[in-house]
This record gives C-alpha cells, sequence and structure tokens, in this order.
C-alpha cells in the first residue's frame, strides 16, 4: 500500500516543457513578469498565465503585485533545491538540449544557484573552505558545520549574513552542483558570499541569464581572497 506524500502532480506540473523553462529562468532568485517567463518559454502570454496559475496553485511559486505589474518567483528555496536537484540528475543521464545554448560555458563556470554561487568557482570555493577546515561536512553528507576558524574568517572578510532572530535558515548547507557534480556552499553564508563578490565588484550578473561574470581582476581577487 502506497504511504507518504503523493508526488505524481508535482513531477507532472514540473515535467512540462514550458514550465520547466518558466521555473528555471525563476532559478536566479529574482521576480520576473508574465511577458518576461512567456519569453522565457517561447509561448504566448495567454499560455503563459495559464501554467503561471496551475504553478502558483500547487505552492511552485508566489507572485507579488507592483503597481500595474505582477512579478512572479519561486516561492522558497525547497522548490530551487528540488529544481537543482533534477537538473543534476538531468546532466548526469545526459538528458539536455539538442542545441546548447551560448551561455553553456559561462553556465558551468559561474551561475546563481537561487541565491549563492554555483558552477566551477562555486564548487572551487567550496573546496578550499572544506581543505583549510573553515567548514567540516559529514561523512554522509548530511550536515555541513561552519567552524570557530570558519566565523573568525568571515568575520575578518566582513561577510555576516543578515538572519532575523526568528530565522530558522541553516549557517551553511551543502547543494549538489548539476554541472560539476559536486558541492557548493549554500545556506545564509553562500547567499552572504554572492553578495559580498558584488559588492566588491569582482562580478555582475548577466542580464538575463543566471550566468555571474568576473572581471578578470574581480577572478584574481576572488582566488586571493577567499580560496588563497
Amino acid at each position: 500500500m502506497y504511504d507518504g506524500p503523493n508526488i505524481v502532480p508535482i513531477a507532472a506540473l514540473i515535467g512540462d516543457q514550458a514550465r520547466a523553462s518558466m521555473l528555471t529562468a525563476l532559478m536566479s532568485g529574482e521576480a520576473l513578469t508574465a511577458t518576461e517567463l512567456a519569453a522565457e518559454a517561447n509561448i504566448t502570454k495567454q499560455t503563459a498565465s495559464g501554467h503561471l496559475a496551475k504553478l502558483r496553485e500547487a505552492g511552485l511559486i508566489v507572485v507579488a503585485s507592483q503597481g500595474r505589474h505582477r512579478y512572479f518567483r519561486l516561492a522558497n528555496k525547497d522548490v530551487a533545491d528540488l529544481l537543482e536537484t533534477l537538473m543534476g540528475v538531468a546532466e548526469r543521464t545526459g538528458s539536455r538540449r539538442v542545441i546548447p545554448g551560448p551561455k553553456d560555458a559561462q553556465l558551468r563556470k559561474a551561475r546563481v544557484c537561487y541565491d549563492h554561487l554555483a558552477g566551477e568557482m562555486g564548487v572551487e570555493l567550496f573546496d578550499s573552505l572544506q581543505k583549510r577546515q573553515l567548514i567540516l561536512l559529514a561523512k554522509d553528507d548530511s550536515e555541513l558545520q561552519l567552524t570557530s576558524s570558519g566565523r573568525k574568517f568571515f568575520n575578518g572578510l566582513e561577510i555576516t549574513p543578515n538572519l532575523p532572530a526568528s530565522s530558522r535558515r541553516p549557517l551553511c548547507r551543502v547543494c549538489l552542483d548539476w554541472s560539476v557534480r559536486r558541492h557548493h556552499l549554500a545556506g545564509a553564508y553562500g547567499a552572504a558570499l554572492l553578495e559580498h563578490c558584488f559588492s566588491k565588484k569582482w562580478a555582475k550578473r548577466v542580464e538575463g541569464s543566471r550566468v555571474v561574470q568576473f572581471s578578470k581582476r574581480g577572478e584574481l581577487q576572488f582566488r586571493s581572497e577567499l580560496i588563497n
């Protein structure tokens, strides 16, 4: 007898190509309009509205109104984690787009994963933090701990998460990278690190993409300050 939540409705929603494209676009962490999401999915705005209504009803996205516009974003980090995991499985099993996009190489190097840094540079950073024992990963990958040395390291760089006292968000959490297939850093410190890269002007987001583009100087500073 089947026991537990029914995954079929959620799987069916995500499994549609247009809805999958819109959800993937929202992995940037930014809120987008129905028009922008329709363009991402290559469908009409009317068709997009129908898909967005279903995603909203299922609790996968939320909407906020500002003036005449309505902006859609992922409902929470659980949805982002689910999508990143599915992308990892798709990559591992060879289920990819027939024609790779021109930004594929850039996506693999550095990209936004909801609110933290992913891609080769994110994985390289994680490996460095772990090697220096600034973070400790449980043997079964179930838990990631920030050490006292790690806290001192981040405080010295003025990298501190801005969390309300009531927040239940973990300080550090592992996220399995779909392109490198190894861990990068998520959680409050993962978000603070990405914001640090932006505030230092080492990198910027490429408009209309999840790509994080580092300048030559920014990449050198990133490696010097954070990786060593």
